[in-house]
């Protein structure tokens, strides 16, 4: 069986590099990798080089696949299929073939459900986790040993050297997340699973949709249906706006969940909400629709506090909401609720909260919503500045754990210089070093370690309108914040992260990222 099934693999593989156009020795000599295990963005918990084990693509390599790994290797097929041309089959056993091996099991007690180990020989590659997503993580680590040339998606004909070694890895925080307003300028489907992508490849595992806010309504409510179709119609500065259809949604969900990211929806209130209170007028305490807004101004808005119909209102979305969204979370906004009296604004959460839970979901929303009674399980996520905050260090001694968000340091959308052409400075000026070099654990005074439940970098769309833009605001900072998210607090150092960082560059180029090249990386 093992002499069959080798003969099979290899007639395919022939087969297939004859329909490339590829001759079965078709690879250029070059140098050695371009970088070592030592290398890798977010930086591993071990890592050791082993220059003499570099492992050697080949049109004969083949990609092991144990029990329950045949999604991860069928993502990393797709990987690494387009720039070598290999066929690189996925099969139950390696037949005597060279093979990249994915294993669920047997790995290290440390790697948890998130972690990996990954041993690079000349022999072949293994890679080891306890789950799926340790798994797919490990692939991100892999993809970086090879050649920047394998995220070109065409053939490129050149050797495809695995820089030897080994690594065990896993995350320091459960919660690596990003966010995307959706809601100032409209993204499609299509562009925000480009950004899942780009996001997959630094290890983050969490992409907060902001759906609605005053400019803008995108998510399809069926038993609300004009605040999509009609409150969807706008944007920040006049431009288009757009929405999801549940399906459409249910679609990003999907693949946000085969790149092992989870989805968590959000809908702002009490503020924030002009868009849907300029299509119902329920909405509003006096019964009369207010004009639609395209400005950026913030904190007019607020939802009539003691009407029935807020509640009916706030309650249908969250039931349609967590009826398409398998992750535990729902965001229920909180912030900058200026025209909602303190009172007012614990008496609306007061009957919203319970609300998340009778749906099956867990809270989520900006820090403000830790001054209301909050379950200990919610995860209110810090946006300020730093400094005391009585609300959140009351929370985390009650257990509570918080989503680290700080504006001055992990806002994507905050201007990296004054000559920055897109984004706001409201909370500086943010630099690379200024978005890495921070601790979460000793940021707000009473929420340690033991309380943060993670890392979020936001990005606020008020003058984003393209995939370009993103990807300027987003990278470099993106992978530095994943890098906080990810490493040990210990191993995390600026001056040689920054050198880390520029062995990136070769591989934004070759996928067409547009990267601001801040002059305080020496850029490869």
């Amino acid at each position: 069986m093992r002499k069959s099934l080798s003969r099979a693999v290899l007639g395919a593989t022939v087969l297939s590099l004859a329909a490339l156009g590829l001759p079965a020795s078709a690879t250029a000599a070059t140098a050695a990798p371009e970088r070592s295990v030592t290398d890798l963005v977010p930086l591993p918990v071990q890592a050791k080089a082993d220059p003499k084990a570099n492992f050697t693509l080949s049109p004969l390599t083949v990609i092991r696949a144990g029990k329950g790994t045949n999604q991860v290797a069928d993502y990393l097929r797709g990987l690494l299929r387009p720039a070598t041309g290999y066929p690189l089959p996925v099969v139950p056993v390696n037949a005597g073939l060279p093979a990249i091996s994915l294993d669920l099991g047997h790995a290290d007690s440390r790697v948890g459900t998130e972690g990996y180990q990954l041993s690079v020989a000349k022999s072949g590659v293994t890679l080891k986790a306890n789950t799926a997503d340790g798994l797919f993580e490990g692939v991100q680590s892999l993809r970086q040993l090879l050649p920047s040339a394998i995220e070109a998606k065409s053939v490129q004909f050149r050797k495809w050297t695995i820089a030897g070694g080994t690594v065990l890895d896993y995350p320091r925080f459960g919660t690596r997340g990003a966010m995307l307003d959706v809601a100032r300028h409209f993204f499609n489907p299509t562009q925000v699973k480009t950004y899942i992508d780009q996001l997959a490849q630094y290890k983050i595992n969490t992409l907060h949709l902001h759906l609605a806010d005053d400019q803008g309504w995108r998510i399809e409510i069926k038993s609300w249906p004009r605040l999509a179709t009609e409150g969807g119609k706008g944007a920040a500065d006049g431009d288009p706006g757009g929405y999801y259809t549940q399906a459409q949604y249910q679609d990003i969900v999907a693949y946000a969940a085969s790149r092992h990211i989870t989805i968590v929806p959000e809908i702002d209130m009490p503020g924030h909400t002009n868009a849907a209170q300029s299509v119902y007028a329920e909405l509003n305490c006096d019964g009369v629709a207010v004009p639609p807004r395209t400005d950026t101004e913030v904190g007019y808005s607020s939802l009539c506090i003691d009407s029935p119909m807020t509640y009916k209102f706030v309650e249908d979305v969250i039931r349609e909401l967590a009826a398409i969204t398998p992750g535990k979370y729902l965001g229920i906004g909180g912030d900058e609720a200026h025209s909602t009296s303190d009172p007012d604004y614990k008496a609306f959460y007061a009957k919203v909260n319970p609300l998340v839970a009778k749906y099956g979901k867990l809270i989520t929303g900006w820090h403000e919503i830790a001054k209301s009674d909050l379950p200990a399980t919610a995860m209110p996520e810090y946006w300020d500045q730093g400094g005391a905050n009585p609300d959140l260090a009351a929370f985390a001694a009650r257990g509570g754990k918080v989503l680290m968000a700080p504006s001055n340091h992990a806002y994507l959308d905050m201007k990296y210089t004054e000559d920055t052409p897109l984004g706001q400075d409201w909370a500086g000026l943010v630099e690379v070093k200024d978005s890495y070099d921070w601790d979460p654990a000793t940021f707000v005074p009473g929420v340690g370690e033991s309380s943060v439940s993670g890392v979020e970098a936001p990005l606020w769309t008020e003058t984003i309108r393209t995939n370009d833009n993103i990807e300027y605001m987003a990278f470099p900072r993106l992978p530095g914040l994943a890098e906080i998210g990810w490493s040990q607090q210990p191993g995390r150092d600026w001056d040689t992260y920054r050198v880390r960082l520029a062995k990136q560059s070769p591989r934004w180029v070759a996928q067409g990222i547009d990267f601001y090249r801040s002059p305080q990386v020496d850029w490869k």
